[in-house]
C-alpha cells in the first residue's frame, strides 16, 4: 500500500501545482470576462467583485491632479486667485473621477468613449441608445507586464490609448488602474 501511495503522490502534487499555475495564468482573462459580463448585464455587484474601486479612484485622481497641474500649475503660481482656481479645478476633477469610477463610466471607457474629455471642454461622449448593448474591450490588445500586472489597451474615439491595468493579489485579479493619456 505504501508503494502505491508513493507512486501517485508526486504526480498528484505536480497536478495540483499545474492547476494552480494554470488558474493564475488564466486569471486576467477570467477577470476580463467577468467585467464584460457584469457590464453587459448591468450587474454592479458582479462588477464590484472584479474592480478595486478605492485603488481605481485613487489612481484616477492622481492622474487628474497631475493633468491639471501640468496644464495650469505654472500660471497659478503668480496669484492667490489662480491658486484658488487650481484647487477648485482639482475638486471638480475629483467629481469627474467619481463619475468615471462607476459601472456606467467604466462601460463608456471600456468602449473607448471618454468621460475625461469633459475636463478639456470637448463635447460629451456619445451614448448608447436602448437598442445597442455595450461592447467593452472591443479590438483590445492584451499584455502581461509582470507576473502580477496585466494590461488591456484599447483606443478611444480620438485614437489615443486607454490602458486598463489588472493587478493580482494572491490568485485573484482585479482592475485597479486606468492609464488615460491626455
Amino acid at each position: 500500500m505504501k508503494r502505491t501511495r508513493a507512486r501517485w503522490l508526486p504526480w498528484a502534487v505536480v497536478a495540483v501545482l499545474l492547476a494552480v499555475l494554470g488558474y493564475a495564468v488564466a486569471g486576467p482573462w477570467l477577470t476580463i470576462r467577468g467585467i464584460e459580463q457584469a457590464i453587459r448585464n448591468d450587474d454592479t455587484r458582479a462588477l464590484a467583485r472584479q474592480v478595486d474601486f478605492p485603488a481605481l479612484r485613487a489612481n484616477l485622481r492622481a492622474q487628474a491632479d497631475d493633468h491639471i497641474a501640468r496644464q495650469y500649475g505654472d500660471r497659478a503660481q503668480g496669484s492667490v486667485f489662480r491658486r484658488l482656481g487650481l484647487r477648485v479645478a482639482s475638486g471638480l476633477a475629483g467629481g469627474v473621477v467619481d463619475a468615471m469610477a462607476t459601472p456606467v463610466g467604466l462601460a463608456a471607457l471600456m468602449e473607448g468613449r471618454r468621460v475625461w474629455s469633459r475636463l478639456e471642454g470637448s463635447p460629451p461622449a456619445r451614448s448608447l441608445d436602448g437598442s445597442q448593448h455595450p461592447e467593452p474591450f472591443r479590438d483590445a490588445r492584451y499584455r502581461y507586464e509582470s507576473t502580477s500586472r496585466f494590461t488591456v489597451t484599447i483606443d478611444d474615439e480620438r485614437g489615443r490609448p486607454l490602458v486598463f491595468v489588472l493587478t493580482r493579489k494572491g490568485l485573484h485579479w482585479r482592475l485597479s488602474d486606468i492609464r488615460i493619456s491626455p
